[in-house]
């Protein structure tokens, strides 16, 4: 069974009257006729934001600002070909700064309207963007097949990590291991979702295989990538690499002693926790600093 996977960048925007804005699949399309937000393919190197500004334009002929990051999921869908796909979606908020509507003139979508709250649950829409609108719909069931799709010279990978705290205020965090791009860094606990897994079961799984930790997510925080053409796998093989990370924090109310307990081999070396005065001075990943930063 041929397996793909792909990351995508969409929308929300509602003009004065609360009309939402959708794109409707053309017959290039895997799914013809049927109503979507607008948005699409993250290009290998790009990050999310500058997507879904650029997918906008292309689809409705309108310039937009992202005002807020709205959800983060992932679903699969078998295609016309009887491939199954798996997508990650990054849902943002964005409102509208210039420009005139119009159709995409070429590509996978043919037309663009503003859709009175009333009629759009009248439209077919694919099922993440019912989802995001509130709009109930049929859900299909695509068994998770085994395998994974096959790999390129690229690698396009999409990680969840956890921005994790205890009680007392302590950070929980991860060492990585040598032979690994940021070797000896502290980071975030996290890494690359599974096919078929959707961002909160990879950094709960993520989390314990880390750290031996149990947490409960709290909200999403942010969303960045990080591209580096030059970067080494742990066999010293050049990756063209590009990973979309989304981080959540996270609440561990009950913590251990931090240890490994995924297999050998893996890309953490050690795992702690750390109170505010101990970052002062540790090695961190870019990430990390990022998410700290972030919270205060």
């Amino acid at each position: 069974m041929n397996l793909r996977r792909r990351a995508a960048a969409y929308a929300v925007c509602r003009n004065a009257d609360g009309r939402v804005l959708l794109t409707r699949g053309s017959e290039e399309s895997a799914f013809p006729g049927v109503w979507s937000l607008p948005g699409g393919g993250i290009d290998h190197g790009e990050h999310p934001d500058d997507t879904v500004v650029r997918e906008f334009g292309e689809e409705t002929g309108l310039r937009v600002r992202i005002t807020g990051l709205r959800a983060v999921l992932a679903d699969l869908a078998r295609l016309p070909d009887g491939s199954v796909e798996h997508t990650d979606r990054i849902v943002y908020d964005v409102e509208v700064t210039g420009g005139d509507l119009s159709p995409e003139a070429a590509g996978t979508t043919d037309a663009a309207e503003w859709v009175p709250p009333a009629e759009v649950a009248a439209r077919p829409l694919l099922p993440f963007t019912a989802g995001i609108l509130g709009v109930s719909f049929e859900a299909t069931e695509v068994e998770v097949p085994a395998g994974e799709p096959e790999r390129t010279g690229r690698v396009q990978r999409f990680g969840a990590y956890a921005l994790a705290s205890d009680p007392d205020g302590r950070i929980l965090l991860t060492r990585i291991a040598d032979g690994y791009p940021g070797a000896g860094l502290w980071h975030l606990a996290g890494g690359g979702t599974d096919f078929g897994e959707t961002p909160e079961r990879a950094v709960a799984r993520e989390l314990f295989e880390e750290t031996s930790q149990r947490g409960r997510i709290a909200g999403l925080l942010d969303v960045s990538h990080r591209y580096d053409p030059a970067a080494l796998g742990p066999e010293g093989v050049p990756l063209d690499w590009h990973v979309i990370r989304v981080v959540y924090r996270v609440t561990v109310e009950r913590p251990t002693a931090a240890e490994v307990t995924e297999a050998a081999g893996g890309s953490t070396a050690d795992a702690g926790w750390f109170t505010p005065e101990q970052l002062d001075g540790l090695p961190l990943t870019e990430l990390t600093r990022d998410a700290l930063g972030r919270t205060g």
